[in-house]
């Protein structure tokens, strides 16, 4: 929006021409969702609070979580105002990828929203039935592979890349549309399921949608995308302002759900992020960089397929409980520790992605 208002004003003032600058409205878009969650958190959380809108707590899980019970929950309203807000105001909004990956979180955050708001208002503690809740989330995740691979308008748009190995291409045809919707639906349940200790989920996520919003950057410059080899995806630069908007919301919602939480995010901001997140690694086309980096979301949900798979099986447990975050509380981890050490593997893992952009 305001990149629109600094063209038609641009001949009265020489400033406006940096409102052409992708790198600087990602930065501006960080400030401005970082402000956005720190001027609104407070008030949220007065609201959410006053509103007994608590979570509950699993009583077979770690002890030292029944102290959580009561602290509010739905937080993610916050990261999904303020991104979309930043986004709208420094994209180009006649950008077709920035409509999807908004439209995209938006309809991910009703289904954990519906979710949340089952448990909380409603006081049914099974929440959206998990059929009706696949089905939301099939629909939406369907609706936007169909959506990407209708308007590709370059055969690389619908192309599997593989890191390192620069001339290993494989045209996916309709299967994009398959492989797409896997991606989103199951990125956006392995957020959620990461996020069951303060700050777990959000700070991975945002280290993941810094790192997307370089690639996102990169695929869109003509220049650097003949340089590094990677596909040449027109437009897609303007999803590094949406990168960087998540980058500055999520650092303002760690501000307050950083240990010990004042609030967590609840449904409705996981299941958005990590559909966000696939979203944009598919337009990119860097998904398996982006299953390397989101290592710790997949571990975790690895880690329940193991467990729930084992126990079906034979009877016996892998881990002492899942997702992996309270096992190794059960082992005697204290939760920071549990939490910065996954932070630490996740800014590894973000890195050797990043390094993919130079070994090819």
């Amino acid at each position: 929006m305001l990149m629109w208002l600094a063209e038609q004003w641009k001949g009265y003032a020489s400033f406006l021409n940096l409102f052409q600058y992708v790198t600087f409205r990602s930065i501006m878009a960080a400030l401005t969702a970082l402000s956005i969650s720190l001027a609104l958190g407070p008030r949220m959380i007065d609201k959410l609070q006053r509103r007994q809108y608590g979570q509950p707590i699993r009583e077979d899980g770690p002890q030292s979580h029944l102290k959580k019970a009561g602290t509010p929950t739905m937080g993610g309203t916050l990261i999904i105002l303020s991104v979309v807000l930043a986004t709208l105001l420094w994209a180009d909004v006649g950008n077709r990828y920035v409509w999807c990956v908004v439209l995209v979180t938006l309809a991910f955050g009703l289904v954990g929203f519906l979710d949340d708001y089952r448990k909380l208002v409603m006081k049914d503690s099974r929440g959206l039935a998990a059929r009706h809740k696949y089905a939301l989330q099939s629909l939406f995740g369907l609706g936007a592979a169909i959506f990407l691979y209708v308007t590709a308008d370059t055969d690389a748009a619908t192309t599997l890349i593989f890191p390192i190995l620069k001339d290993l291409r494989i045209p996916l045809g309709v299967l994009f549309v398959l492989t797409s919707y896997f991606m989103i639906v199951g990125f956006s349940n392995a957020v959620n399921l990461t996020d069951g200790l303060d700050g777990l989920a959000i700070m991975p996520a945002v280290m993941v949608a810094g790192a997307l919003g370089v690639f996102a950057y990169a695929s869109g410059h003509h220049v650097f995308a003949e340089y590094l080899g990677i596909p040449r995806i027109y437009g897609s630069q303007e999803l590094a302002i949406f990168c960087s908007a998540l980058v500055g919301a999520g650092l303002g919602f760690l501000w307050f759900n950083t240990y010990p939480a004042m609030v967590f995010m609840g449904d409705i901001g996981a299941l958005a992020i990590g559909a966000a997140l696939a979203t944009i690694a598919i337009i990119v086309r860097q998904e398996i960089v982006f299953i390397l980096m989101a290592g710790v979301f997949v571990m975790e949900t690895v880690s329940v397929i193991l467990q729930v798979g084992s126990f079906k099986l034979t009877g016996k447990r892998i881990f002492r409980m899942a997702p992996i975050h309270h096992h190794f509380e059960l082992k005697g981890w204290p939760e920071p520790r549990v939490i910065v050490r996954f932070w630490i593997i996740t800014f590894v893992l973000v890195l050797i992605g990043l390094a993919t952009l130079k070994v090819r």
